[in-house]
């Protein structure tokens, strides 16, 4: 009888319990659900980016036995995953404002590393141009230009060469612009790795490349004043690498700031009219070739920005860096985010850019530590890649963080319920698609 009691206060202390825990989280959540909207997603956003800002302070110090994934990525190679987001924001300017299918963004990567590789190198020893460099003797030659003053060159000359290269092919739609693209991004890589002999002019150098390019700083007279880096890459490690990290990510936030803004503008809500019904949205005054040009623009852009500073970090440009695989990856960032989602595709390329740097190497030694298989994990990489797009579009079509708009078009399909209404009223034997007839009418035959 003691026994039974003992047992049975316990079991009424432990539903006290987990009723005091649940009702704990449910007061919670109604407090969170209670809070203005703008508030929640502020406060997200900036624990998120504080996260992000401080990472180069604790990353040594966190976990590196962790299941599956084993380890976070180290502080240099996050500044290539944040490069490589940056440019998926921009080609989801193109691909997920507007709907043009654009398979050779890649080209405006080469053409920004290459501005970076002409400016600020001694690539062309003919000449002796100083403008604003730092931690590059006068006698040095070639030019020499500062690189803040590059990445923003960089960027408008890609802009510049996506309007050339949009305004003969963006009349095209569908499958005919993503095949002419793709040539695009075909010949772009192509010409770098050629062009080392323009009768007689080394343009880019070939096969080896643009090296070594000036890094960024902020020279001696800023330095002295508020005690800015005079060079990135003159400081001791990890310093370099924070430095870098820090610039990218405030690279990043701003081409983020800049495309939510363009989404919410009158030329970001002409691109969306022109990606669901192009037709329509010509019918309705929208300048197609200008709107879908300033989309290709914009997006060159940050691509431009993007490789530019990239081959800063690198200290170089090279044409195997640069090849068509870039571009199917960058637009496979967009698509396992969601198209037209701001938020989806920066956590997709997030991922997707881990997983190609250390996310797949790290899952394969976990396999391969503790069950008897031994894969090379990394080596079936495209496969993986398209295994993932392939189950996306089965089980979750809008992304992992889908759009409002885009997740409604899908959703509910092209049939509203206006249309499912005029079905209902007409039958089969009437004459008129949409017609309803009198009652006493009969049918012809």
């Amino acid at each position: 009888m003691a026994t039974r009691s003992h047992r049975a206060r316990a079991s009424a202390r432990g539903y006290r319990e987990r009723f005091t825990k649940a009702s704990g989280r449910s007061r919670v959540g109604v407090w969170w659900r209670k809070l203005p909207p703008w508030v929640r997603g502020y406060s997200v956003l900036i624990t998120v980016v504080t996260l992000a800002v401080t990472y180069p302070f604790y990353v040594d110090n966190l976990p590196t036995n962790i299941p599956v994934i084993l380890s976070f990525p180290s502080l240099h190679d996050s500044v290539t995953i944040l490069v490589f987001v940056m440019m998926a924001v921009g080609l989801n300017v193109v691909v997920g404002y507007a709907g043009l299918l654009d398979l050779g963004y890649v080209a405006f990567y080469a053409i920004g590393a290459y501005t970076a590789g002409w400016l600020a190198s001694g690539q062309f020893q003919q000449v002796n141009v100083h403008v604003g460099s730092v931690g590059v003797g006068s006698a040095e030659r070639g030019i020499h230009v500062s690189v803040w003053m590059v990445l923003l060159i960089a960027g408008i000359v890609t802009a510049v060469g996506g309007i050339l290269i949009g305004l003969p092919t963006l009349r095209l739609r569908g499958d005919y612009l993503a095949i002419v693209t793709l040539g695009f991004g075909e010949i772009i890589p192509q010409f770098v790795r050629n062009a080392d002999n323009l009768h007689g002019f080394d343009l880019t150098h070939g096969t080896f490349g643009i090296s070594p390019i000036d890094a960024p700083g902020f020279g001696g007279s800023l330095h002295s004043a508020l005690g800015l880096p005079v060079r990135y890459d003159d400081s001791f490690p990890p310093t370099p690498d924070r430095l870098f990290y820090w610039t990218m990510l405030g690279l990043l936030l701003l081409t983020v700031f800049c495309s939510f803004r363009l989404r919410d503008s009158r030329l970001g809500r002409a691109w969306i009219a022109i990606r669901e019904d192009e037709t329509a949205a010509g019918a309705m005054g929208i300048p197609l070739m200008r709107t879908k040009t300033w989309s290709y623009a914009i997006g060159a852009f940050f691509g431009g920005i993007a490789g530019a500073y990239i081959a800063t970090f690198n200290s170089g440009a090279f044409p195997t860096q640069f090849d068509f695989n870039i571009s199917v990856f960058l637009l496979c960032m967009v698509i396992l985010g969601g198209m037209g989602s701001l938020w989806g595709v920066v956590v997709a390329g997030t991922i997707l850019a881990w997983l190609n740097f250390d996310g797949l190497g790290n899952i394969g030694g976990w396999l391969n530590q503790n069950t008897p298989l031994n894969i090379d994990v990394p080596k079936y990489s495209f496969g993986i890649y398209g295994l993932l797009i392939v189950l996306m579009m089965l089980f979750r079509p809008t992304g992992l963080i889908p759009e409002r708009r885009r997740k409604l078009e899908i959703e509910e399909g092209t049939h509203g319920p206006l249309d499912e209404s005029l079905y209902e009223m007409r039958s089969a034997n009437e004459p008129g698609a949409g017609e309803r007839g009198s009652p006493g009418r009969q049918p012809r035959g």
